[in-house]
């Protein structure tokens, strides 16, 4: 991926100095969703940032200063060749409510939009994790659906899945468009 920059980021693939910034964030998810990708040591991280250095589908988010990471994009077509794209986001909770997060989310479905031809975008977000409700709207995107128990991040005490209450937000590109018109 071509890095995009934004005021005060650049979203660009990962590289090896990025390992601490990945370790730091999901050392410790916030959110279920999150679980299976939790890394404990340094070393997993390293491996990590190195398979997602080629990896167009995770994207670092890097304030553009000194080009620590912050945080991830990420997402990707649902077929090859289709024009539907899922998007998602997981950052540093040091950075919060800075506006990091939307940021980085409008250049890239700026991106997606303009550059990559996607026609339509759409983000699952659990019942609970009300941030990411309020990022999706803040974007544009607008509350098509829940999906009540969709699916399974984490186990009860008792062994047991515990199934996640999930909403669907989507977004057009004529809708962003539009967006995009009255803004101006």
């Amino acid at each position: 991926m071509h890095p995009i920059e934004t005021n005060r980021l650049i979203l660009r693939n990962f590289t090896t100095s990025d390992a601490a910034g990945l370790l730091e964030y999901t050392a410790n998810p916030r959110v279920n969703c999150f679980m299976d990708h939790q890394m404990t040591t340094l070393e997993q991280a390293v491996i990590e940032v190195e398979k997602r250095s080629n990896d167009d589908s995770h994207i670092a988010v890097c304030l553009k200063d000194s080009n620590e990471l912050i945080g991830e994009l990420f997402g990707m077509k649902e077929e090859k060749d289709s024009d539907t794209y899922s998007i998602g986001w997981n950052f540093n909770g040091r950075y919060e409510g800075k506006g990091y997060a939307s940021e980085s989310a409008s250049a890239f479905i700026e991106h997606l939009f303009t550059e990559q031809g996607i026609r339509r975008l759409y983000a699952y977000v659990e019942d609970d994790n009300f941030r990411s409700q309020k990022l999706c709207e803040k974007l544009g995107m607008r509350r098509e659906g829940l999906f009540l128990e969709f699916i399974s991040f984490v186990k009860h005490e008792d062994g047991t899945p515990k199934y996640e209450n999930t909403y669907q937000y989507a977004l057009l590109k004529k809708e962003w468009l539009t967006q995009q018109e009255t803004r101006k």
